[in-house]
């Protein structure tokens, strides 16, 4: 009777793997976009600062907003400082991906953080 050994294969986690995959293409991003820059980088934040989800959503914003103080006062990314953008879709799912659009075409963002919920993200998509 012939053993399995391959039973302790670890399995491979899919969310490391999506939050890697999207670190990477963030970087790559702002790394192009930064040397069209001229002396910051837009960074788009779409949280619900009211409605339903605001309780949860704030908080995000706030940790966001600290992230980037930090990073500015060591210096910002690739010597440029980091300018947040906060926009509130108000926890309306279709207003999600309005203020999407706005962020990139209006406000020209590198990059958005946001759309915690999978129906505010599948709304942007």
């Amino acid at each position: 009777m012939a053993i399995k050994m391959n039973c302790f294969k670890p399995k491979l986690n899919v969310s490391f793997l999506k939050l890697k995959v999207i670190a990477i293409a963030f970087a790559m991003f702002v790394v192009s976009s930064a040397a069209q820059a001229a002396d910051t980088i837009k960074v788009g934040i779409l949280h619900s600062l009211s409605g339903t989800m605001a309780i949860s959503e704030t908080s995000l914003k706030d940790v966001a907003l600290m992230a980037i103080e930090e990073i500015n006062a060591k210096g910002g990314l690739l010597g440029k400082k980091l300018e947040p953008v906060v926009v509130d879709p108000a926890s309306d799912w279709p207003l999600f991906a309005e203020k999407a659009r706005e962020l990139i075409q209006k406000h020209k963002v590198a990059v958005t953080f946001g759309c915690w919920t999978s129906v505010s993200r599948k709304s942007v998509l």
